[in-house]
């Protein structure tokens, strides 16, 4: 049972990023001391959080084996801890990645204001490149599908097209790079892979 305490947890601040990694034992301190939140999913795409008596409960209506026994109760080995406190982040420069874009525009579409999966949009240059646009914070936006056939190779003007909001670089620092090693459990999956969007854009992204 003991083996369980040293094993990794993943760890994500309160924007759901991941930030960290720590062991069980430290994660079930965390969330004894009501500083993180168990994230948990069903395998069907959604999440919940648990606090420590929350977590307590569904471990006793949901055993599992890889839980660990106290004197009174045994309760399951957490593998995701969503921080509740955190907000001592670096002060650095905010990252130019895909992420951060789509993190900064909420995933709407800049030019028709609806909110859409980030499968659906892409990132437009607000000047086109071809006609001198920087690939920058200041004329890179998110673009639903539609409205970016629409624009084409314009600028907004020409396309008789208005942003709903001029574009410039956010004050925050939405993400805290870490390096994570294969093999990593299944529940970390969908957290690692948001890597993908936090590759730093040079000035030509493919």
């Amino acid at each position: 049972m003991s083996g369980f305490l040293s094993q990794q947890v993943l760890v994500l601040n309160r924007l759901w990023q991941a930030v960290n990694v720590c062991s069980v034992r430290r994660a079930l301190t965390l969330l004894f001391e009501g500083h993180a939140q168990v994230v948990f999913s069903d395998g069907d795409g959604s999440y919940r959080t648990f606090g420590f008596q929350e977590w307590r409960d569904f471990s006793v209506s949901q055993p599992h084996p890889e839980s660990i026994a106290t004197i009174s109760f045994r309760i399951r080995v957490p593998r995701v801890i969503l921080l509740l406190f955190f907000d001592r982040l670096p002060k650095q420069e905010v990252k130019f990645t895909r992420h951060n874009i789509f993190a900064r525009d909420k995933n709407t579409c800049q030019y028709c204001g609806q909110v859409f999966d980030r499968k659906d949009l892409n990132l437009d240059h607000v000047i086109p490149r071809d006609r001198g646009g920087p690939t920058s914070w200041e004329n890179v936006v998110c673009s639903c599908i539609s409205c970016n056939t629409r624009k084409a190779n314009r600028t907004p003007q020409e396309a008789g097209m208005r942003l709903i909001r001029k574009p410039k670089r956010p004050r925050w620092r939405p993400f805290v790079q870490v390096s994570f090693e294969a093999p990593y459990p299944d529940s970390w999956k969908h957290f690692i892979d948001l890597a993908y969007w936090n590759v730093e854009l040079g000035q030509d992204p493919a």
